[in-house]
C-alpha cells in the first residue's frame, strides 16, 4: 500500500499524542492547585515535563508505536498503544519515583495519579478519533498506481514477485513489456515488445514504469526515459547491481556518479560518532563514581575468598577494525589454563559460586566501563571476541569481520534479543553476526538507549542464556 500521506499521518499521530501528554499534564495541575500563574512561574515543574516527554518517545521507539500507522487494523493499534501506556506508565514510576523522588520537584502522588489517568483516557479517545478516521477514509489514504514493468529478465521477474507478495504497497502491475515473448512465463502478463511501451503506457494511464533492462541495452532505456520524461510518467530504473547484493542498499552521488554502499552506516557520521563517544564518557563516568566505587570491594573480598587468582580477568580481545585490546572482567572462574580458548557453558565447572551470580546478572562486565572510558569500547556495541574465535569465525562466516567496523560494546542488540553466551554451532554465531551488522546499519542514539533499558530489565528478570 503506497500511503501518500504515510509520513504526514505519523507525525500527525506523533504531534497529537504529545499535545495530550502536555495538556494531561497541566490539567492534572491545575485539578490540585487552580492558580495559572503558579504553574506558568513554576520552574520546578519543568522538568517533569521534559521527563515525562522524553519518556514518551522512549517508549514508543520501544514498541514501535508509529510505525506503519495506517496498516495497522484497530485491534493490533490499540494492542500497541496499550502497550506503550503500560512502559510508560512503569518508567514514569521507577523514574519520578525512585531515581527522581517526588522531593525534588515538589511532584505529589496525587499529581502522578491524575497526570497518567488523565493522559490514558485522552489518548485512547484521541486513537478511536483517528481510527474512525482512517477507516471512513481509507480510500483516500490509499495511493494505488498502475505501473509495468520493462524487461522480463531476472530482476524483473523478482520485482515482480515482491508486487505480487506485498498487495498493500498499492502497485497494480498490468504486465512486462520485453523483446523476447518466452521470458514472460506467467501467462496473461506480456504486453508486447519494448517498442510498444509507450504507446501502452499513455492508452492506459500508466502512472510509472520500472525499467529492469541490463545496461547493455542502454540506447533503449535512454529512450523510453526521454520519452517517459515527455509525457509525464514517472520513470524507475531496477538496477543490475541487485543480484549479487541481497539487501537494502544506500545510494549517493558523486557529482552526477551514483555511488551505491552495500550498506548504510550512521556512525561513519562525525557527528553521530561524536554524540555517542560524548554518551559513553558520561554513562561510564556514572556508573564508576555512583556505581563501581562501592561494589568493587565488596565483589573484590568475595572474589579473593572463594578461589585464589587476580581480581581482574584480563584478556585479549578483537576491537575496532579488528585491532586488539586488554579487556577487562571480574574473575568469574578459577585460574585455568584453556580461559584463552574454550568458551564457558552451563554448569561450567571452572565458574565458581560468586562467578556464576556475576555472569548471571552480567555484573562481571562493570570493569569495562574503564574500557569505555579509555576508549576501547563503547557501552552499545557487537561484543568483542575473543582472537581464536575471531580467527576461527572469519573463515566460516562472510560478514564476520563487518562487526569490526564499530567499536565493541558491553551490551547490544544480539545480547538483548537472547543471542549471548556459548555459541555450539556456526548458525549460532551467525545469527549473533546478523544482529551485529543490523546494529551497525541501523543506529541511532534512542536505539542505544533502548538496548541499555532492555539490559538492565534482562539483568533484572534473568536471562537463562547467562551463564
Amino acid at each position: 500500500m503506497v500511503h501518500r500521506y504515510a509520513t504526514f499521518f505519523k507525525a500527525i499521530n506523533l504531534t497529537v499524542d504529545y499535545f495530550v501528554l502536555n495538556v494531561s499534564m497541566v490539567a492534572a495541575y491545575l485539578i490540585l492547585d487552580d492558580s495559572v500563574i503558579v504553574w506558568i512561574n513554576n520552574k520546578q515543574y519543568l522538568p517533569v515535563v521534559l521527563v515525562f516527554n522524553l519518556i514518551w518517545l522512549l517508549s514508543a521507539n520501544i514498541t514501535g508505536l508509529y510505525e506503519h500507522v495506517l496498516n495497522k487494523d484497530s485491534v493490533k493499534t490499540f494492542r500497541v498503544v496499550f502497550q506503550t501506556y503500560l512502559l510508560f506508565v512503569s518508567l514514569i514510576c521507577i523514574t519520578i519515583l525512585i531515581v527522581i523522588g517526588t522531593k525534588a520537584y515538589f511532584i505529589t502522588r496525587e499529581y502522578l495519579f491524575y497526570s497518567i489517568v488523565l493522559f490514558g483516557t485522552m489518548l485512547g479517545l484521541w486513537k478511536l478519533i483517528f481510527l474512525a478516521i482512517r477507516k471512513s477514509d481509507r480510500a483516500v489514504l490509499n495511493d494505488s498506481r498502475k505501473v509495468i514493468i520493462v524487461g522480463a529478465g531476472r530482476a524483473g521477474n523478482e520485482l515482480r514477485t515482491y508486487f505480487k507478495n506485498n498487495p498493500f504497497r498499492g502497485y497494480d502491475l498490468l504486465g512486462f513489456f520485453d523483446d523476447e515473448a518466452t521470458r514472460v512465463t506467467e501467462k496473461g502478463l506480456y504486453l508486447g515488445s519494448t517498442d510498444y511501451c509507450m504507446e501502452y503506457v499513455l492508452n492506459n494511464k500508466v502512472d510509472e514504469i520500472y525499467c529492469a533492462l541490463p545496461y547493455s541495452e542502454h540506447h533503449t532505456i535512454e529512450r523510453l526515459m526521454i520519452d517517459a520524461d515527455k509525457n509525464l510518467i514517472r520513470f524507475k530504473i531496477v538496477p543490475e547491481y541487485h543480484e549479487y547484493i541481497k539487501k537494502p542498499t544506500y545510494l549517493q552521488s558523486f557529482g552526477n556518479i551514483p555511488i551505491i554502499s552495500i550498506r548504510p552506516e550512521p556512525l561513519e557520521n562525525m557527528l553521530n560518532r561524536g554524540m555517542k563517544r560524548i554518551f559513553d564518557i558520561l554513562f561510564s563516568l556514572f556508573i564508576i563514581i555512583f556505581i563501581f566505587s562501592w561494589l568493587f570491594p565488596i565483589l573484590a573480598i568475595i572474589i579473593k575468598m572463594e578461589s585464589s587468582g587476580p581480581i581482574f580477568f584480563v584478556q585479549l580481545r578483537s576491537g575496532r577494525d579488528n585491532h586488539p585490546f586488554n579487556c577487562y572482567k571480574f574473575r568469574s572462574m578459577r585460574v585455568n589454563a584453556d580461559s584463552d580458548k574454550v568458551q564457558a557453558t552451563r554448569k561450567d565447572s571452572r565458574i565458581t559460586k560468586v562467578g556464576a551470580f556475576l555472569r548471571k546478572t552480567s555484573l562481571d562486565e562493570l570493569p569495562q566501563f574503564f574500557n569505555v572510558l579509555m576508549g576501547n569500547m563503547s557501552t552499545v556495541g557487537p561484543r568483542p571476541h575473543m582472537i581464536s574465535h575471531t580467527e576461527q569465525y572469519s573463515q566460516l562466516i562472510d560478514r564476520f569481520m563487518v562487526r569490526h567496523f564499530l567499536k565493541p560494546g558491553i551490551t547490544g542488540w544480539a545480547q538483548v534479543n537472547g543471542l549471548r553466551g556459548e555459541t555450539k554451532t556456526t548458525e549460532a554465531m551467525l545469527e549473533r553476526v546478523e544482529a551485529d551488522v543490523w546494529y551497525l546499519e541501523n543506529w541511532s542514539f534512542i536505539l542505544d538507549i533502548k538496548i541499555i533499558f532492555l539490559t538492565f530489565w534482562n539483568s533484572v528478570k534473568g536471562d537463562e542464556n547467562a551463564f
